[in-house]
């Protein structure tokens, strides 16, 4: 397996993988989004391929703390492909993911998992994720 960075080639494997998550659709904007975080210094959006075919990757923040020494990463989109999942891949992406974030500076890491998605909270668990359950979100759209 080999973890990169994403490259704009990515972006019919990402969205497949996207609609996999139930965000279907994606195919019209992916490419914009795509260069937009491949271009921002604070984001890493990474792929894990084997045998140059794109199994899963994982999208990563780095946010500056203004009242904490260290700062903390986030991750905002995380999949593995269906067929690949439980084989060590997303612990892999995440480990990467995790080296890299403490690399910037980062000293936490959070993900924002719907309870919905039982598996996927189940693996955070795993991999020493601890529940905080209070989040607030206000839409912005009119």
């Amino acid at each position: 397996m080999n973890i990169r960075r994403a490259e704009l080639k990515d972006s019919f494997a990402l969205s497949a993988l996207l609609s996999e998550l139930g965000y279907g659709g994606t195919e019209g904007f992916i490419e914009q989004r795509l260069a937009q975080l491949c271009s921002d210094p604070s984001e890493a959006l990474l792929v894990a391929e084997q045998d140059n075919q794109v199994l899963g990757f994982l999208s990563l923040h780095f946010i500056p703390q203004l009242a904490l020494a260290g700062d903390f990463a986030r991750i905002s989109y995380f999949c593995i492909a269906e067929g690949e999942r439980s084989k060590g891949m997303g612990q892999q992406l995440l480990q990467h993911a995790e080296a890299l974030a403490a690399r910037r500076g980062c000293d936490r890491m959070e993900v924002h998992c719907h309870q919905s998605r039982l598996k996927a909270n189940l693996f955070y668990g795993r991999e020493g994720f601890a529940e905080s359950p209070r989040y607030h979100i206000k839409s912005l759209a009119s």
